[in-house]
């Protein structure tokens, strides 16, 4: 912190104007410093936030592709007329509208989900009974 006065000759004959300029120049250099702080809390604050964010994102990216790839991998190593790979296929369908008319209750939007899901429910059960 440096702190530069101008002292003119009056000043030198007055204590109090020397003073009253060091105790100016003090306080401008306080305000930049506080000025210079806000700024960089500003950012620091963004970075964090970006970082949280980020970091959010690649973990439920990371358990979602982990649960989704295992299950197709798995289903996809068993023969097609096998009832273990019938039951993954079926329970993820049934777990996929589950959790869609879960969410749609939540949210609000439930009667107009379970109409679509009523109406595909009717669609397979008719390509079943075909």
């Amino acid at each position: 912190m440096t702190i530069t006065t101008n002292l003119s000759e009056s000043s030198d004959s007055n204590p109090f104007s020397v003073l009253s300029d060091a105790l100016e120049a003090a306080a401008e250099s306080i305000g930049d410093a506080s000025e210079n702080a806000t700024a960089s809390a500003k950012i620091a604050a963004a970075k964090v936030k970006s970082g949280v964010s980020a970091s959010a994102y690649y973990s439920a990216y990371s358990v979602s592709y982990g649960f989704v790839f295992t299950g197709v991998f798995l289903k996809e190593l068993l023969p097609e007329d096998s009832s273990i790979r019938r039951g993954f296929e079926k329970g993820a369908e049934d777990g996929s509208k589950a959790a869609v008319g879960a969410a749609a209750r939540v949210s609000g939007v439930a009667k107009e989900v379970e109409a679509q899901l009523s109406k595909e429910e009717e669609k397979i059960a008719g390509q079943i009974t075909s």
